[in-house]
């Protein structure tokens, strides 16, 4: 007899919680007080910052699709997760104590360390939701992940006045605090080892050739994540640190106007979570996440109008819309990613998932600097190459229709969580 597998509630809450353990990594540590005390208060260069991304970038690239397909062969996730999470968290408690140097090379490791799990973390998401009902599962987690963004700011803001390493301190304790209930209460589906050897390091090139040439064997799989890669493109580089430059330089705000900015769009942000956890399930996430991408275009849009003209209003409009587009995009996406991905390879593609994440992010921030500064086109033109990136994105996804969510069978065990015939 075969059953659906149905998770407990501990652990769909577990697996949700770690969403904004999360975010208040990429928000603390990389989006806010460590580029502070690198730049401002070490008086170093953004390229030194920049190249340690980068590098950082370039062994995800290499080592997600690796870890994945090695999570995959082990029928086990959980270990990767909470070896990566220990990793991110160590690396981060020392950030500022030593030289700039060193504390880059931390920085990179954390970062490394953070992408990693966030592979094995996103392809635990059949584990933790029923098929019906991972849109729910998943805008839950994103909406939940926002409000880690203000609880990074809050860490930040109770001990700054006790100088950087305790800030990196405290919001590596508040990473682990909330990653923690994932280690102890999320409960795998019993998945059998894959047989054979397991992938070693040896073949990480040869298996990431060979697992872009396999995505070709799913339906609309390589499609999405050529499309993934054109939208990330654009947002990932407005929130690393663009959108707060654009708004100072174009669009009028002062450093306060700014930060306010900042936290409309991540407020809205929670409001998009929740939105896309309605609807993702019923209208189907491909479906939603062309109808979020054409809510990009438009805030993009209005923000490049608003530089143009001035228009105040418009600015508030490119914070809420952004804000819900960001939401729901992260909701519908990793949703995507699992029904257009066969079960039995879900880790090694969503280390590909990553992958052109990390690309992205790359390209994003050059494509920016080429359009404003060596082609010397300015701020509004550099947005302007942006949206058509979504534009792009959009199209590249009318061709990818939504499939029937993957059914996970799996045989009696008494031994296992509950299950419902």
């Amino acid at each position: 007899m075969t059953e659906t597998w149905v998770p407990q509630r501990s652990s769909t809450r577990a697996w949700v919680l770690y969403d904004l353990a999360n975010t208040i990594f990429a928000l603390g540590v990389v989006g806010l007080y460590f580029p502070e005390w690198l730049v401002v208060d070490q008086g170093r260069p953004d390229a030194h910052l920049a190249i340690a991304e980068a590098v950082a970038g370039a062994v995800v690239i290499v080592a997600a699709p690796f870890v994945g397909s090695r999570s995959d062969h082990r029928g086990k996730r959980l270990p990767a997760l909470v070896l990566t999470t220990v990793a991110a968290v160590v690396a981060t408690s020392l950030l500022a104590r030593f030289p700039p140097l060193t504390s880059l090379i931390l920085l990179g490791v954390a970062l490394v360390a953070f992408n990693i799990g966030s592979v094995v973390y996103d392809a635990l998401l059949p584990d933790v939701s029923p098929p019906g009902q991972r849109g729910r599962v998943s805008g839950l987690g994103v909406g939940l992940g926002y409000i880690g963004s203000f609880v990074g700011l809050g860490i930040g803001a109770l001990t700054i006045s006790r100088g950087y390493p305790a800030v990196f301190s405290a919001l590596a304790a508040g990473f682990l605090v909330f990653a923690v209930p994932s280690f102890a209460f999320i409960r795998e589906r019993p998945r059998p080892r894959a047989p054979g050897p397991p992938p070693t390091i040896d073949q990480v090139f040869t298996r990431l050739i060979e697992s872009w040439k396999s995505t070709r064997q799913h339906r609309g799989l390589t499609r999405f994540l050529v499309g993934r890669f054109l939208y990330t493109d654009a947002i990932n580089t407005l929130i690393g640190g663009f959108l707060a430059i654009f708004a100072q330089t174009e669009l009028g705000l002062d450093s306060t106007g700014s930060r306010n900015l900042l936290a409309t769009a991540i407020a809205f942000s929670i409001l998009g979570g929740v939105i896309g956890a309605r609807l993702v399930d019923r209208t189907g996430p491909l479906r939603y996440l062309r109808a979020v991408l054409l809510l990009w275009i438009g805030a993009l849009l209005a923000g490049v109008v608003a530089a143009y003209t001035g228009w105040q209003p418009l600015v508030w409009l490119v914070g809420v819309a952004g804000g819900i587009a960001l939401g729901g995009t992260w909701t519908s996406d990793r949703v995507a990613m699992v029904h257009l991905s066969p079960p039995e390879r879900l880790g090694e593609y969503y280390g590909l998932y990553a992958t052109v994440g990390r690309f992205a992010t790359v390209l994003g921030p050059l494509t920016w600097t080429a359009v404003a500064d060596l082609l010397g086109l300015g701020r509004k033109a550099a947005l302007g190459a942006l949206t058509l990136f979504v534009a792009a994105a959009w199209v590249v996804l009318r061709g990818v229709s939504d499939p029937e969510p993957p059914q996970e069978g799996l045989k009696s065990d008494s031994g296992g969580p509950r299950g419902q015939s």
